[in-house]
């Protein structure tokens, strides 16, 4: 018997096999990929397990294949449905509830998935960070509501780094919902009560009005008002016993009539009484009432902010001297030197796929150029027809203009930032080739705690809930209009001590969008890279803690609803698929080619339905 050629196929089988057999269908197909995991209906994909077979690798594969094996065999998509709040935040607390549920469940039935659930979540937690966390701000209320339902349900220890997020939270939570969260264990096995429980819990977390209405008090009504129609099929009965009423009582109807008439009159008075008052005042000596303030965000007018008085929107030129950006280019390029050979074929490799969508068109009956073989029948036909030739097209993207807006917060430190950098500086150097416009854009915060902003508001007082309290600082590194070589530089700056600072992404996605939008190109990309969720320290000690997420929410749905640009999203090390319909996560620079490529030049795809299908990609992972 033949040896397989890559030793880790045995494995993979054998794991396809019990994921079936767990989720109790045999018809299930379950694929591995490159790509970040997922499940669909009747599709689970796996992470690859490469051919060396590691520890992490395997146990990652069963953890996941656990997870979403325990989810299809007990979870019901409809009762889900039916119970789902309408908010965002609700709805994210409400899954990672359902999440927690599903594999709770396994683990009461087959302890063995506890275990490999277990390195699973000890994998995603160490992605993302959560053992390195101080602030409760760092990972969501949804994570950590999940981590608490499973420890509850399951009694198992959570892994470091899910452990700390969970304890970060485990205050509020506990004097907020203890007493729902305390039946977990007694509604577990039951979907429709666990999300009735679900529900009771996201209200006592402050987010009751997002659930949107009762689906059972729904259901009752509808009842209710069925069975009263059955009963009461016709109410002329009622008309008519009225109408015997009005003419039994002939004194009581004039009566009646009297009081209408009188009501008529009064009503009709005060209109009058209105006008005359108007009539009195002379002509353009009404006062004049100042005009409302414009609100700080198209998306959200009630988003508040304490001042803009220091706020600050500078070119990357003006944050250091020549000199200096020169030395913090060089030692960019030093990060870039190991991966000097993925990169280059990462912008060839995007260069060629956007310059063969560019070629897609072809002149015909031409004199001179290729010979144009499907027309040679007419010359066999009739050989006195002379010979036809064509020449491809060239359809340049001559009204294209990409925003590259970067994340310059302290959590990007690090590895992270120059990953951004250098998405920044491949993406702006192929597509200039390819003669797209590109702009590139960063956002952070002039200050740590605050800035002028907080000791303005401290100097007052400190009203209540003042909205965003801290110093914004907005990036130009490179000009729409602005040649690459000019710009190349600038990049550079994100490499400085003490650039990266807080991060108030809802601000900064309406400042990029009122630039791009601008713009005279006819098309218009916007691409975000970032690590994850708003967080500023002095505007969220003193707002809920929900605001900056809420804003950044509001802003994305604003524009994806109006269409004018196109949204994207890059997340470094962190899913950012809960805020952006369409987005791609990435770890390091070795994933750009998979992650990038594709996904950009699916964005200058000619064919609408060919590109729908390929953002449709985007948007599944």
């Amino acid at each position: 018997m033949m040896k397989p050629d890559n030793p880790a196929e045995p494995f993979k089988k054998a794991l396809a096999e019990a994921t079936k057999t767990m989720a109790h269908d045999a018809e299930l197909t379950v694929s591995y990929s490159v790509d970040p995991p997922g499940m669909s209906a009747d599709t689970i994909r796996l992470p690859q397990v490469s051919r060396r077979m590691t520890r992490d690798e395997v146990l990652l594969a069963r953890g996941t294949a656990d997870a979403y094996a325990l989810r299809h065999r007990f979870h019901d998509t409809k009762t889900h449905a039916k119970y789902a709040p309408q908010g965002q935040m609700a709805r994210d607390l409400y899954e990672a509830m359902e999440t927690a549920r599903c594999e709770a469940m396994g683990a009461r039935e087959m302890p063995g998935t506890a275990g490999n659930i277990d390195a699973k979540i000890a994998h995603e937690a160490e992605r993302k960070g959560y053992s390195q966390i101080s602030r409760r701000e760092d990972a969501s209320l949804a994570t950590a509501a999940g981590y608490l339902v499973r420890e509850l349900a399951t009694g198992r220890a959570l892994p470091k780094g899910a452990s700390n997020v969970a304890n970060l939270w485990r205050g509020f939570v506990d004097q907020q919902a203890s007493g729902d969260l305390e039946q977990v264990g007694a509604v577990l096995d039951d979907q429709t009560a666990f999300a009735k429980l679900a529900r009771r819990v996201i209200a006592d977390l402050g987010y009751g009005d997002q659930l949107g209405e009762d689906p059972d008090e729904a259901e009752e009504e509808g009842q209710d008002e069925a069975q009263e129609d059955e009963e009461n099929p016709d109410s002329s009965g009622d008309d008519q016993d009225d109408s015997e009423d009005s003419e039994a009582s002939p004194e009581q109807s004039q009566e009646d009539t009297q009081e209408e008439s009188q009501a008529q009159v009064s009503m009709e008075e005060a209109p009058d009484a209105d006008m005359s008052d108007e009539a009195e005042l002379p002509d353009g000596e009404a006062p004049l009432e100042p005009p409302p303030p414009a609100p700080h965000s198209e998306a959200d007018p009630n988003y508040s902010v304490y001042t803009t008085d220091f706020d600050e929107e500078i070119r990357a030129e003006e944050l250091a001297e020549p000199a200096e950006l020169e030395r913090l280019r060089a030692y960019l390029d030093q990060q870039l030197e190991p991966l000097k050979g993925a990169v280059s074929r990462l912008a060839n490799k995007l260069q060629r796929r956007l310059q063969a969508q560019q070629n897609r068109s072809w002149l015909f009956d031409l004199e001179e150029g290729m010979l144009d073989a499907g027309r040679l029948a007419r010359v066999v036909a009739n050989p006195t027809t002379p010979l036809s030739f064509k020449q491809e097209k060239d359809t340049e993207f001559r009204d294209t203009v990409v925003t590259l807006l970067l994340d310059n917060s302290g959590s990007m430190r690090g590895r992270p930032i120059s990953i951004a950098a250098i998405c920044a500086d491949v993406l702006a150097r192929t597509l200039e080739r390819c003669q797209v416009k590109v702009e590139i854009l960063g956002f952070t915060t002039r200050a740590w705690k605050g800035g002028q902003s907080r000791e303005r508001w401290l100097a007052n007082g400190r009203p209540q809930q003042p909205g965003r309290l801290n110093d914004l600082r907005h990036i130009v590194y490179k000009g729409a209009d602005a040649p690459w070589r000019r710009a190349r530089a600038n990049l550079g700056l994100m490499m400085k001590e003490g650039l990266l600072k807080e991060n108030i992404d809802g601000e900064a996605l309406e400042w990029a969008h009122r630039r791009v939008a601008g713009r005279p190109e006819a098309r218009k990309i916007l691409m975000v890279i970032s690590d994850g969720a708003p967080v500023d320290d002095s505007t969220l000690s003193v707002n809920p803690a929900n605001f900056l997420e809420k804003h950044l929410r509001d802003v994305i749905a604003m524009v994806e609803r109006r269409r004018a640009v196109e949204l994207i999203a890059i997340g470094i090390g962190h899913d950012v698929t809960r805020y952006y319909q369409r987005a791609v996560t990435i770890t390091d620079v070795e994933q750009l080619a998979g992650a990038i490529t594709e996904q950009l030049a699916a964005l200058f795809e000619s064919d609408p339905k060919a590109r729908a299908r390929a953002m449709g990609r985007v948007a599944r992972r």
